[in-house]
């Protein structure tokens, strides 16, 4: 096993208990919002996508039941972005096409950055099935346990859950951080999400700073024609 191999699954195992810890916030946020410990669980397990699931279970806490078909649309619209990751992932995965179709419900956020924080192909792999399967693992026992403990926590915010998954992607994406085209498109996606945020429905700011993204490296504004490509 070589070295990047091995990096590539300790940042994957590090990611996995991070993000699985906030598996807590969600299982207590679904109980209080009227799910059940079940309905709570088998949300995390069908689901398995932490801002969609977050989406879900706070359009039913300001409506109730007759708010599922908005907790629904939401849930779907901040779930899109997976759509891109499989599709940047897919060469990641490689082989037969079961192996993508199986790989597609651990394409997430997490898995997906940390596959392309490596650079040779087998760390790339590594990264994304050990971070992907990792945190399906930790998640949902965790939501388990917050769902159980419920109204006992109080509010789980103030154990600083709510940080983890932002501050372990921080992490990963500084580094990639070296020229002016990814600055650029870093900085104007945070921009427009946080402005729009208060004006458009949950998923409309993620969509549309996804897409400003998309543009900037479609033009390849501010990346130069030498900028080197991984």
């Amino acid at each position: 096993m070589s070295s990047a191999v091995r990096q590539a699954r300790r940042q994957g195992i590090a990611v996995a208990v991070a993000t699985g810890l906030y598996g807590v916030s969600f299982g207590a946020l679904g109980v209080a919002a009227g799910l059940d410990v079940w309905q709570t669980c088998v949300l995390s397990l069908l689901m398995f996508t932490g801002g969609s699931q977050f989406a879900f279970v706070g359009v039913i806490a300001s409506g109730g039941l007759a708010a599922a078909p908005s907790a629904i649309a939401s849930a779907v619209l901040l779930g899109v972005r997976n759509a891109a990751y499989a599709v940047r992932m897919g060469p990641v995965v490689g082989g037969p096409w079961w192996r993508r179709v199986l790989a597609a419900p651990f394409t997430i956020d997490e898995s997906t950055a940390v596959a392309l924080a490596q650079d040779e192909p087998a760390a790339r792999r590594a990264g994304f099935w050990i971070t992907g399967l990792g945190i399906f693992a930790t998640w949902n026992a965790m939501t388990l346990v917050g769902a159980l403990l419920g109204d006992v926590m109080g509010d789980v915010r103030a154990y600083g859950l709510d940080a983890a998954a932002a501050a372990a992607m921080l992490a990963l994406l500084w580094p990639r951080l070296r020229s002016r085209q990814a600055v650029a498109v870093g900085a104007a996606a945070a921009v427009i999400a946080a402005a729009l945020t208060p004006a458009l429905p949950a998923g409309l700011p993620v969509l549309v700073a996804a897409f400003t993204a998309v543009v900037v490296g479609w033009t390849n504004w501010l990346g130069g024609r030498t900028e080197h490509r991984a």
